[in-house]
């Protein structure tokens, strides 16, 4: 094997997690070297996609070149990903065999549009949209703008999916849309989800209900999208019960918003590094989000199996601990292992200009980190959505620094309000 295919860390992924491990790593032992396998030329801010389908955000800003953000002490590999082989402590790709003393997986989970029959055939046309990508996120806007009414559907597939709120969120903003142009009394708005209650938390369960039944949207519970036909305007669920009884229920529509079901991808989900689900097993029970069977592999974001929010606040909290606890293995020091302890958020947006921010941990514990009661919308959590958080990708999270505490504990909101964090100062500098 050439040296110049051996890393000391080997990653797999060049998202959001992927650059922010890296970056991590090499702030805490910068002797390292460290190679990034990802084909992409593209950056993505995949968080925004909601607002630009509803018009609120620019899509080219979701987007960098890959080489704008790659870090320069990182051997880039332009290539795929294709078979690992953890015992002999390498990776196969489309363009050879890389080797490494520690692997790090995380290159997102896959978009099954497959697993929806006639989606792939139906989007961006007819009026069957879906905000998973940017180019289908700006046909959303284009057809929401253009609706006057009618009857409009939201589909949520089973989890895990990225970001479990996104689903919701779209038709908040599509209602609010339809309501400034005085048409919300002329629509039908459908909510269709999978799993039998609206969000996994509890705490905001009532909150959104509320939201929804101010905005007329029906809800409709175990319903899961199997089929979909944009010219008979015909959507086909799976309605299941308590019972484990199902049905097959036509749904007429006029305009359509699909979450594709999603899965881990094909080369990782047939590894010997992957659960019965085909996701990436770590211990998570621990924390450490190390590999349940090989010690020098860790991993984090979407495609782990830790029952937690796949989201890039996940990855926030994700990347200084894999990077903390690898550099321990590395230096073989007497330091503590950090933990996860299943932090993620998701700012819940609801009207355009009012989000409500859900953070929360394992068991749906509430962890908010502002002085507010995180089920009342805010108008500083939408400054924090569309300007705040962009930013904190790009020049926080990419250049290896951590802007909070690395193990979130729930704290009162008497707590909260008396002492800021620091997180709630620098937002009130950043947008002053």
């Amino acid at each position: 094997m050439e040296k110049s295919n051996h890393s000391n860390v080997l990653i797999v992924g060049g998202g959001c997690a992927g650059i922010a491990v890296a970056s991590r790593i090499n702030s805490l032992k910068s002797d390292l070297t460290i190679s990034i396998v990802e084909p992409s030329e593209k950056s993505l801010y995949q968080a925004a996609w909601t607002l630009v389908g509803a018009g609120a955000y620019n899509v080219n800003d979701t987007i960098k070149p890959m080489s704008s953000v790659m870090p320069s002490y990182v051997k880039w590999i332009k290539e795929y990903a294709e078979e690992f082989l953890p015992d002999s402590n390498s990776l196969k790709t489309n363009g050879g065999t890389y080797t490494y003393d520690y692997l790090v997986v995380c290159p997102g989970l896959k978009l099954n549009y497959d697993g929806v029959a006639g989606l792939k055939e139906n989007l961006g046309k007819n009026n069957v949209c879906t905000n998973y990508s940017a180019e289908m996120a700006t046909y959303t806007w284009d057809c929401l703008k253009q609706l006057d009414g009618g009857t409009l559907l939201f589909t949520e597939p089973p989890m895990p999916i990225k970001c479990a709120g996104a689903p919701q969120k779209i038709a908040y903003l599509a209602a609010d849309h339809l309501k400034k142009k005085g048409k919300l009394s002329d629509s039908n708005l459908e909510f269709l989800c999978a799993k039998p209650v609206i969000f996994g938390v509890p705490h905001f369960q009532g909150p959104l209900n509320e939201i929804c039944d101010s905005y007329g949207i029906k809800r409709s519970f175990q319903h899961n999208l199997i089929s979909v036909d944009g010219q008979s305007k015909e959507a086909v669920f799976k309605q299941s019960d308590k019972d484990g009884n199902s049905k097959e229920v036509t749904k007429k529509f006029d305009f359509i918003h699909v979450t594709p079901p999603q899965t881990s991808p094909d080369f990782v989900k047939n590894s010997p590094l992957a659960d019965a689900g085909g996701w990436v097993d770590v211990d998570h029970k621990v924390g450490t989000l190390r590999h349940t069977k090989y010690e020098n592999v860790y991993s984090l974001g979407d495609v782990m199996n830790a029952p937690n929010a796949k989201t890039g606040a996940a990855v926030r909290k994700q990347a200084p601990i894999v990077a903390h606890n690898i550099v321990k293995d590395y230096k073989k020091s007497s330091e503590s292992y950090r933990h996860y302890d299943g932090y993620g958020a998701c700012p819940l947006t609801v009207a355009y200009g009012k989000v409500m921010l859900a953070e929360f941990c394992y068991a749906g514990k509430v962890t908010p980190s502002f002085p507010f009661d995180p089920t009342k919308p805010s108008s500083l959590y939408w400054q924090m959505k569309s300007k705040l958080f962009p930013w904190l990708q790009w020049n926080v999270m990419f250049k290896g620094k951590e802007w909070a505490k690395p193990n979130h504990k729930a704290v009162s909101y008497t707590h909260l309000r008396a002492h800021e964090t620091s997180l709630h100062l620098v937002c009130r500098l950043l947008l002053e």
